[in-house]
């Protein structure tokens, strides 16, 4: 339960608001949002009924959830979030494409990108400086170096950035220099990290975790949330399956799901998902038809020699042909490109 406090009431009556809820709930957890202060009431067995509540001195309402996960809820915000990062809207009636390298490896290799995303339309610029990587050996990026050449080709191309945390001592450096704060799907359950994101002031994109349920999902965008931020952005990314056709499994019927669960909005990974250039086209069409806000995708100007899933990036020209591809689908949905 959730209960909003009016924006007229007083320190006194919000203290003692806060001192009955935790009398009858045991422990409440307090959260600003845009419109003021919510209390989340969380206990085993609550039998309360909201008008109980709702009756109670500087109570504005009262929002019923149905599990574990109270902000998140698709009952807060029944007409869906809407988040901007450096001037694009996820959740809004535009369709955003974030593209860029797995991983920024040079000034050069940056700028190639860079600018074949910027031309071709996309909304904004990902690219890793910090990347927890499967083996100990492989490259693990530049680190505040490459938030660096970020910052520089922010100012460069106009687009916003993105780019990943890996670690609770990283989301304050990882905040100063981009605009969206990415948290990976090893990282998924890595609630420590979590919360720091949800402190460091800067949009959230969470990816799921690749054994993750929908709503072990949404509990990590809960501890985001919890902490004050409620600019989350979910990222479906593929799921552990047995076959070896794609690198994953991309469940895209998880994102009518997810928005069916929670007001916030959900973009796809189809580069990540699939590992295989020639799928990334179709997964990408197929995403925006199934309703996602968004898509994230790899593009390297020279994949045979990143280091780090050059074999699912698309070269330059092909993301240009893909976006032309994704505005038809996109007209045909009554949609457009959000542009920067």
């Amino acid at each position: 339960m959730i209960v909003e406090m009016s924006q007229t009431a007083d320190a006194d009556e919000a203290r003692a608001l806060q001192e009955t809820l935790a009398a009858r709930f045991g422990a409440v957890h307090t959260v600003w949002s845009a419109t003021g202060r919510l209390v989340v009431c969380h206990s085993a067995g609550d039998d309360a009924e909201p008008g109980e509540v709702a009756g109670l001195a500087g109570v504005r309402r009262v929002v019923t959830s149905p599990g574990p996960y109270h902000l998140a809820a698709r009952a807060l915000r029944p007409a869906g979030s809407r988040v901007r990062v450096h001037g694009v809207e996820f959740g809004g009636p535009g369709f955003v494409v974030l593209a860029g390298p797995c991983a920024v490896e040079s000034t050069d290799q940056l700028a190639r990108s860079a600018e074949a995303v910027a031309g071709a339309g996309a909304a904004l610029l990902r690219g890793g400086a910090y990347k927890p990587r499967t083996s100990p050996y492989a490259f693990q990026g530049l680190g505040v170096e490459g938030l660096r050449m970020l910052g520089r080709q922010r100012a460069v191309s106009g687009l916003g950035v993105v780019s990943e945390a890996t670690q609770p001592e990283e989301v304050a450096k990882v905040a100063e220099h981009v605009d969206m704060v990415q948290i990976g799907t090893r990282n998924m359950q890595n609630y420590a990290l979590l919360k720091e994101a949800g402190r460091c002031g800067r949009p959230v994109l969470l990816k799921r975790g690749f054994a993750a349920t929908a709503e072990e999902w949404l509990c990590a965008a809960e501890y985001i949330m919890s902490e004050g931020n409620p600019d989350v952005v979910l990222c479906e990314r593929g799921i552990r399956g047995y076959g070896r056709e794609t690198r994953f499994t991309l469940d895209l019927a998880i994102v009518p799901v997810v928005k069916r669960l929670s007001h916030l909005p959900v973009v796809v990974d189809p580069s990540h998902a699939t590992g295989v250039p020639e799928l990334v086209v179709p997964m990408t069409l197929a995403a925006a038809a199934a309703g996602a806000d968004g898509v994230i995708v790899d593009v390297h100007a020279d994949p045979s020699a990143a280091l780090c899933d050059g074999g699912q990036a698309l070269l330059p020209d092909d993301f240009k042909a893909l976006m032309g591809d994704l505005e038809r689908v996109l007209v045909a949905c009554g949609r457009e490109l959000e542009r920067p």
